[in-house]
């Protein structure tokens, strides 16, 4: 099963849950760049009061102007930039008793002026620090067609994977039948909204998540909408 999904800073809970439900990532690197997207920002939650959220943002160079593809997006000062990540998720989770945990994410970000690695970066960080075993591929180094739907369904094909785990986003524009002509389940991904932890899930960074229950919990947490999802646990 995999999930396709372009690379996030420090994704939002919704869309870790949805790849930590996957067992591939295919890192949609190759499509044009969006400013009010968060390939290059994250929105930090305090850790008492989710609601008081402020933007963590990288001023991006786009050399292409508005054409710019994700990949080709640069970071307008690296060591700027690296060093606001520090400060300000040291602010917001620096007295968090899984601290370590979230450092360690922060830490593995590597030291490339794309966006497109540092985004990726984190995200890897994230699904490691709660124990994802997954893969991940770049689309761009996949040959597909052009068209939406079938790109995706191209990609999910090349990489072996039995069912599209697909979130509300793509859902709107999805069409389903390449990949009923693949023979490539559409699966909806879908997260909770009456629990506390999820109400914030598609707004906020999972760092949020990370900080306040801690890797083990989170992983727990990640687990049970990975058993929801999974289409052999429903037959």
């Amino acid at each position: 099963m995999c999930a396709i999904h372009q690379p996030n800073l420090f994704p939002r809970l919704s869309t870790l849950a949805k790849l930590f439900s996957a067992d591939q990532w295919i890192v949609l690197d190759d499509v044009q760049f969006a400013r009010r997207d968060y390939q290059h920002r994250a929105r930090l939650a305090a850790l008492d009061d989710p609601a008081r959220q402020q933007w963590l943002t990288l001023p991006t160079h786009l050399p292409h102007g508005r054409p710019t593809l994700i990949s080709q997006a640069r970071l307008v000062d690296p060591r700027r930039s690296r060093r606001t990540i520090r400060l300000l998720v040291r602010q917001y989770y620096g007295r968090s008793p899984y601290w370590g945990a979230v450092s360690e994410v922060v830490d593995a970000l590597d030291d490339s002026d794309r966006v497109a690695d540092l985004a990726r970066a984190s995200t890897v960080a994230l699904l490691r620090v709660v124990g994802w075993a997954g893969k991940v591929r770049d689309s761009s180094e996949i040959p597909t067609r052009q068209g939406r739907s079938e790109r995706l369904v191209d990609l999910a094909a090349a990489t072996g994977s039995t069912h599209y785990l697909c979130g509300t986003g793509g859902l709107r524009y999805l069409d389903a039948s390449p990949f009923d002509a693949h023979g490539i389940p559409v699966l909806p991904f879908h997260t909770p909204v009456d629990d506390p932890l999820w109400r914030w899930a598609r707004r906020s960074s999972s760092l949020w998540a990370l900080g306040k229950i801690g890797p083990d919990a989170l992983a727990e947490h990640l687990a049970a909408q990975r058993e929801a999802h999974d289409p052999g646990a429903h037959v």
